[in-house]
């Protein structure tokens, strides 16, 4: 198996480096990891008390950033050392105040791990979520570094808990503790002999709820909403924009803010040409405002398209639903960000691999759709709804505190 895994590896990182030469995002994975050693030897002194976090992406790294927040709080001299596996994380946290280097991770072999770990020394390593890397555990395992891993989630049909599965139960073996968002979590590693393993709960409700309680202020997104009710659009796709194109003429009154999950320029161009209302794209619209220095300018768009990542966090603020993407793809995106501001969400109909999705739906906070019938019976439903508002903003504050328990059996 283990040779099955090293020639999945190699065929893995073949067929991203062919798709480097016409895809933005396997290029970046290519040539993030060129010289990556010479990196990190150049930045990383293994003399510090080095605390190394893996995140597979973006989504992970907000998870585990109120767990880095408060520790260096705690212990301000402990350093920082964060790797991603994805370069939509990489590419968007690579200058993250708080840690003392932030890489690629090297690809998982035998020899990638070792050399990492000779030159980082971490004193511990946090893992958010999910991705078990054979290599990499082994080599902390070997070298008795203390390796957690923190809002785990686990399910049934998982590799770890098929039959098959021996190989991928050793890697979990190598963990020394794991901390998971829920009761079914902690039953299934018990279910193959893993009794390290406390239920904290989700970090991301600590970082959704303090991002609600001091928001960066936007005052451009303030003069376009002005007094109308609005709807933020997040990380939305085609297939979600086909259907949101038929609210604005449903809904003169209202205004609706989209911010699509990837901002090139064939897909902002695309939401443009699919709705029949005037809309306006963030850099143009902030252009204009610096350009008049006035904050008061005649603005008959309705739809105002954020070409940027980044400011989709504090967007929420300004709105009175929210519609979150993914639904009709992979998977709905984070549907906490807007329920901290006690939004009310709607989304596709594939939320099942999400547990706070399935939760807001049972409080009435949340509904799922399959075509736009259902979309309008949902806005119906909540644009008028104090109560569904109320029990999204209850829902997250009732969930926090993650990260003081993670960090109390840590430490």
């Amino acid at each position: 198996m283990l040779l099955l895994y090293t020639t999945g590896i190699k065929i893995y990182s073949s067929i991203i480096w062919i798709f480097s030469f016409f895809n933005q995002k396997a290029a970046l994975f290519i040539s993030g990891r060129k010289q990556i050693f010479k990196q990190i030897a150049e930045k990383v002194n293994p003399n510090n008390e080095n605390i190394w976090f893996h995140f597979a992406s973006l989504g992970e790294f907000e998870q585990g950033r109120p767990v880095i927040e408060k520790l260096k709080e705690l212990r301000p001299k402990k350093k920082i050392i964060i790797t991603f596996f994805s370069p939509s994380g990489y590419e968007i946290r690579k200058n993250y105040a708080l840690a003392d280097g932030v890489f690629y991770l090297p690809i998982d072999s035998r020899k990638n791990a070792k050399r990492f770990i000779e030159i980082v020394k971490p004193e511990l390593t946090i893992f958010t979520k999910y991705e078990f890397w054979y290599y990499y555990f082994k080599e902390l395992d070997r070298n008795k570094i203390p390796l957690f891993v923190i809002s785990g989630i686990f399910r049934k049909e998982q590799v770890f808990f098929k039959s098959y599965g021996g190989f991928y139960r050793n890697i979990l073996k190598c963990v020394t503790h794991f901390f998971v968002q829920n009761p079914e979590s902690r039953s299934l590693l018990q279910s193959i002999g893993l009794n390290n393993v406390t239920i904290s709960g989700d970090t991301r409700f600590d970082r959704v709820f303090e991002n609600a309680e001091s928001p960066k202020r936007l005052p451009e997104i303030e003069l376009f909403c002005g007094d109308s009710p609005i709807l933020i659009c997040g990380s939305t796709w085609p297939d979600d924009e086909k259907l949101l194109a038929e609210l604005p003429v449903k809904y003169p009154d209202w205004k609706f803010i989209i911010a699509p999950h990837e901002v090139h320029e064939s897909h902002i161009q695309s939401i443009e040409n699919r709705f029949s209302v005037n809309s306006l794209r963030f850099s143009i619209w902030s252009t204009q405002l610096k350009a008049s220095g006035s904050e008061i300018l005649n603005l008959k768009s309705k739809i105002l398209i954020i070409d940027n990542i980044g400011m989709l966090s504090s967007l929420y603020q300004y709105g009175k639903i929210a519609y979150i993407g993914g639904g009709f793809g992979a998977g709905i995106h984070n549907t906490l960000e807007a329920a901290a501001f006690g939004l009310a969400v709607i989304f596709g109909p594939k939320f099942n691999k999400f547990q706070e999705a399935k939760d807001l739906i049972e409080i009435g906070a949340a509904k799922s759709i399959s075509n736009a019938t259902e979309l309008i019976n949902a806005f119906e439903y909540f644009k008028d709804n104090e109560q569904s508002s109320a029990a999204a903003k209850k829902y997250v504050e009732d969930k926090k505190g993650a990260t003081d328990v993670i960090l109390k059996d840590i430490k």
